[in-house]
């Protein structure tokens, strides 16, 4: 059996992927922020007051990675867990004012390495390659277009 990882979607997606994170880092770094914590801050930063198992559930990676990158964004003083309202079971994460402070510097710099990475692709180019990329995430269960 021949493998080529020249033609591996695999594999290459995977080396795109460290491009991007490796780029965003650079860029949020001096923000204070990491890439680890990025997925979460999104999450965040549209709907304020998620449970962990939301952000899990979300972001579709296991709870013990997230309980690790909750508990650095709040040493970093990006998030506080309190106990919701009406079941003192369940935590909410809530954003600080810093965290809030970041968003739109930070979405600035994902966009701007978003720019870069696809700038040698057309428009046209780049609209086609994310709908490619959503319909692949979506999965096989998913609508076509």
């Amino acid at each position: 059996m021949d493998f080529s990882k020249d033609i591996s979607a695999g594999y290459l997606v995977n080396q795109l992927a460290r491009i991007f994170e490796r780029g965003l880092s650079g860029r949020i770094r001096p923000l204070g922020l990491t890439t680890g914590a990025f997925p979460a801050l999104l999450e965040l930063w549209a709907e304020d007051g998620l449970t962990q198992k939301q952000l899990v559930d979300r972001l579709d990676i296991e709870q013990a990675t997230m309980a690790n990158t909750l508990n650095r964004m709040e040493r970093d003083g990006l998030v506080r867990r309190e106990k919701d309202a009406k079941d003192r079971r369940v935590q909410r994460v809530r954003l600080t004012e810093k965290a809030r402070a970041l968003q739109d510097a930070a979405v600035a710099q994902a966009i701007a390495e978003n720019a870069e990475r696809l700038a040698p692709l057309t428009e046209e180019e780049q609209a086609q390659f994310i709908h490619l990329l959503r319909r692949l995430i979506a999965g096989p269960a998913a609508e076509t277009d």
